[in-house]
């Protein structure tokens, strides 16, 4: 016989009800309720603007089907929760820059380089013809991305973009890139079971995400179709493509090693303080190797690039060292491909500048130190942890302005007297 319940214990069992509701939410969504908000996601939210966008729904339904959220992948934000303040860093996030150029990973890059830039000869000096960048950087490019394509791309793209679209960090930025995705497999340029990705969700040899795909890979065989997995000669031509269209200056080189005089301020660095490199040569500025800069070069601007301040190489960077930081924002990584390249072209040769025992710091004493920058009124760009060319350039004119040696690098002493 069903319980009759007066009109108190209906308001007390609603009371409970409503206490075990609230409990229930403190404790985080199992999968199973994770995969039913994914899927009413797919349905009610990003379904209506992939149709506007005139992808059909046999694609959509085919992009997802069976796809779950990989709760693995980093970054993420389980739903009804906020993003995770960082814990604090009991180890060292942030080494010397020289780290970066471990010999070991350089090798593999240059030497396979030179390798295949035997076997693909034809291939790449038309392509050099057609876009204007020599086969070292795109070779560079190539091993560094993907090991020359031997790197295994383990991961569904869809469940990758798909699960950061719906509860990523950035998942504005990764609704985009499913999107496109989704316009990549309608047009025919990629059959589904073929879209394949990295843990990020970049696609392919050249490791482009979905609306580089889109912009920048090019069918470079003649087979009708860019194939950036398994057609060499679409991989390294998207790879030069993406590269001119981002502003890649036809006939100039990357960069150069070169000696920074001392009276010559390190806090000069930075894409925004470029001068012609006739300016940097009269102020005595010189390349390594002891001859001069080529006469094309000296008429053209210049940047200053050190990326340990004075405890490292020092370099002279045109446009084109930029161009290549937009394939990964890192100034080492440009560095790295210019460096690889000519290693590719010229031989196994090092830096000449040693790169000093710096580092060592917790990326939180640096964004301390960046903070504390930005309260004397200096643009360190941003207070993430990261030395980046104006944190650098900041420290460098804290230091003259402090009676101190201009180093425009984060030390231990720098921390501790800025704090």
């Amino acid at each position: 016989m069903p319980l009759k319940l007066t009109t108190p214990r209906r308001v007390l069992l609603a009371a409970v009800v409503a206490v075990l509701t609230l409990v229930g939410l403190a404790f985080p969504a199992t999968a199973a309720q994770i995969d039913d908000q994914f899927r009413a996601w797919l349905s009610n939210d990003l379904w209506p603007e992939a149709k506007a966008n005139g992808i059909s729904q046999k694609t959509f339904d085919a992009a997802f089907a069976g796809i779950k959220p990989n709760l693995k992948l980093p970054d993420l934000v389980m739903p009804g929760e906020k993003p995770k303040t960082p814990k604090k860093q009991h180890q060292a996030e942030f080494g010397s820059p020289g780290s970066y150029f471990a010999e070991k990973t350089l090798r593999a890059v240059t030497a396979g380089g030179r390798a295949r830039a035997g076997s693909n000869a034809r291939t790449l000096a038309a392509i050099e013809k057609r876009y204007g960048v020599p086969a070292g950087i795109v070779l560079a490019i190539w091993g560094r991305e993907s090991g020359f394509g031997a790197a295994k791309l383990p991961y569904d793209a869809f469940e990758v973009l798909g699960t950061k679209a719906f509860m990523a960090t950035r998942k504005d930025m990764f609704r985009k890139e499913v999107l496109a995705a989704l316009e990549v497999v309608q047009r025919g340029l990629v059959a589904r079971k073929a879209m394949k990705s990295s843990w990020a969700g970049a696609l392919g040899q050249p490791q482009f995400m979905p609306t580089s795909f889109l912009e920048h890979a090019v069918d470079f065989d003649g087979d009708g179709r860019p194939d950036i997995w398994n057609s060499t000669p679409d991989t390294l031509a998207s790879i030069a493509n993406y590269l001119v269209n981002h502003g890649w200056n036809k006939g100039r080189d990357w960069g150069f090693e070169v000696t920074v005089p001392a009276g010559v301020s390190c806090a000069l660095e930075g894409p925004d303080r470029g001068k012609p490199i006739a300016e940097w040569a009269a102020m005595g500025i010189a390349r390594v190797n002891g001859k001069p800069f080529p006469p094309n070069e000296t008429r053209a601007e210049g940047f200053l690039l050190m990326p340990a301040g004075r405890n490292g190489p020092a370099f002279i960077v045109t446009a084109n060292f930029y161009v290549l930081k937009e394939y990964n924002m890192s100034d080492l990584y440009a560095l790295f491909i210019g460096h690889g390249a000519d290693r590719i072209a010229y031989g196994d040769k090092t830096f000449s500048g040693n790169w000093g025992a710096v580092g060592g710091l917790y990326r939180s004493d640096i964004a301390t130190l960046q903070r504390a920058l930005e309260g004397h009124g200096y643009d360190v760009g941003s207070a993430d942890g990261l030395p980046g060319f104006k944190t650098r350039r900041s420290i460098g004119e804290w230091q003259v302005k402090s009676g101190r040696n201009a180093t425009c690098f984060p030390d231990a002493e720098l921390v501790r007297r800025l704090k």
